[in-house]
């Protein structure tokens, strides 16, 4: 697997770090999106993208903010709602992996958390040739608005039983879907997923979804290791 940290420009001169991972003959990256006041380093995306790389898929964990901005929303929360701008953020991943030899050439998935799920579902609706997946964790789809009806890719919508206000947003940004799409439901689990085996479950949907992008023969069931 090679592994490597990359510095990939922004639309607005901005420079974004993240974190590229690529197994062997690998057939989809990953590119994820992290959530409100989150980053790259965010401990559940980490653990979801490595059952993913562990299955043979690539990821790719983007800082959407740079370190001033990330500064600048501790203290005036004004960057984790700007959808626009996150958004732009990660159609700039997409477009740095189309112009990469070791990438171009792959099949491109988008994992968002909270409002980046918002900013995951912009950049496929804005790069429908590029994004074939998509796949949100207690995400706000709902933020996404008009973009919502021009995504053309298959999407997967977790959110945890336990969070009745998510769910609702997510059940209701689903009917404004005019693609294959699911809203699967962890039982039991709250908007963090940190109730035992409530994050193991988001990683085997989310591996299923990339793999079959908008099968609906997937049961739920966990997959066995390197499928």
């Amino acid at each position: 697997m090679i592994l490597e940290e990359v510095v990939i420009p922004a639309i607005d001169g901005s420079a974004l770090r993240g974190d590229l991972a690529l197994p062997t003959s690998v057939p989809v990256l990953v590119v994820f999106a992290h959530g409100s006041g989150s980053s790259r380093h965010s401990p559940r995306n980490r653990a979801v993208a490595g059952a993913l790389q562990q299955a043979g898929l690539g990821t790719l964990l983007i800082d959407l903010l740079t370190e001033r901005e990330e500064r600048r929303d501790l203290m005036t929360a004004e960057h984790r709602f700007d959808i626009d701008l996150l958004g732009s953020r990660v159609v700039a991943a997409i477009d740095w992996l189309a112009d990469e030899p070791a990438t171009r050439q792959l099949a491109v998935g988008l994992f968002g958390a909270s409002t980046g799920a918002a900013a995951a579902l912009r950049a496929a609706a804005d790069r429908p040739v590029r994004v074939q997946s998509v796949v949100s964790r207690g995400g706000r789809p709902d933020l996404a608005g008009d973009a919502l009806p021009r995504v053309s890719a298959p999407v997967l919508l977790i959110v945890g039983g336990n969070d009745p206000e998510v769910l609702r947003l997510n059940q209701e940004a689903a009917e404004r879907l005019r693609v294959a799409n699911r809203v699967e439901i962890v039982p039991g689990a709250t908007h963090l997923f940190e109730e035992p085996g409530a994050l193991e479950h988001v990683t085997r949907a989310a591996r299923a979804w990339f793999r079959r992008p908008g099968d609906d023969a997937f049961d739920g069931q966990p997959w066995p290791i390197g499928m």
